[in-house]
């Protein structure tokens, strides 16, 4: 089978457009036909600094979704056809293309009403906001503190909501009206004064996160989602905070087969909610698959959320 594909030709410089022979799926894999790709801020971090060493011709791309066309050795035929949406390796050839090969095991099934646009836009955002929310113990009626309001903690704020959390979020940006979409019961314009959370969750970096950490109650968590926070800020046996940090891609090499099942499981559930519009999400900016570099642009520079549509 022939592939239209976006290849890595070196860090910082512009992929290359080409075409690829692809074979048989490999056993517990499938080939996905790409109706839509989702771009995330880790695609052209990746493509500008290439801190795993791509080689040249590798096609970059974690997040995609289209229709199911080929299925390898150990893989039910009945996924044949099916409508799915993936967050794939870095380490592996990705989703820039209009047929990638994916783990069988690692799809989510989108429901009908969910356009592929929409679902390409998802899983990567969808899937940290769920694992973020999975390292804290429900409290209901807690306060917990949001920061760094992009895709994914706008996701993540509305789960905790849902799970009885009072969500406060700090944001220059956010309006009321769309905490009261989301469920936000307060907006902070800088750091709250007079008031401590049961937990806080960071999407601005590891420094930021550790100046927010004194806001916390005694036992307290703190999830950092973009670089964990490496020196505890407190003494031992003192305030006791727990620390936890979130790598969404390292699940691709370290994760198990049970571990997977269960996140795809999580995941279809969150994506019922966005067919039934209980869930809100932002709808992206679509670039046509020639104009994917474009795509990767538009994301670094407007930081907001683009998916390139595959004819």
């Amino acid at each position: 089978m022939q592939a239209n594909v976006w290849q890595f030709e070196q860090a910082s410089a512009a992929l290359i457009r080409n075409e690829r022979e692809f074979s048989k799926p490999e056993a517990g894999r499938i080939v996905v036909r790409n109706y839509a790709i989702g771009i995330n801020p880790v695609d052209w971090k990746f493509i500008d600094d290439n801190p795993r060493d791509w080689e040249k011709g590798h096609i970059p791309g974690v997040d995609g979704a289209g229709v199911v066309v080929a299925v390898g050795e150990g893989v039910d035929n009945s996924l044949l056809g099916k409508r799915v949406a993936f967050h794939h390796s870095l380490g592996e050839n990705g989703s820039f293309a209009d047929h990638s090969e994916v783990y069988a095991s690692r799809v989510m099934l989108v429901p009908e009403s969910v356009d592929f646009a929409l679902a390409a836009a998802l899983p990567c955002p969808m899937l940290t906001a769920w694992q973020a929310f999975s390292k804290v113990p429900v409290r209901e009626g807690a306060d917990v503190l949001v920061s760094g309001m992009g895709a994914v903690n706008k996701l993540l704020a509305q789960i905790l909501s849902q799970a009885g959390f009072n969500v406060h979020v700090i944001s220059g940006s956010f309006s009321q009206e769309q905490a009261d979409e989301m469920g936000v019961k307060a907006i902070h314009r800088g750091k709250p004064e007079g008031q401590t959370f049961y937990a806080l969750f960071d999407a601005n970096g590891p420094d930021y996160a550790a100046s927010l950490v004194l806001l916390l109650e005694a036992n307290g968590h703190v999830v950092s989602i973009l670089g964990r926070i490496e020196v505890p800020v407190d003494a031992p046996f003192t305030r006791t905070i727990s620390y936890h940090e979130i790598a969404l891609g390292a699940l691709h090499d370290y994760g198990d087969l049970p571990q997977w099942q269960r996140l795809v499981k999580d995941g279809e559930a969150l994506l019922e909610q966005v067919a039934e519009h209980s869930l809100v999400v932002e709808i992206p900016t679509l670039f046509e698959f020639d104009n994917l570099n474009k795509a990767l642009t538009f994301s670094k520079e407007e930081k907001r959320k683009a998916v390139v549509t595959v004819s």
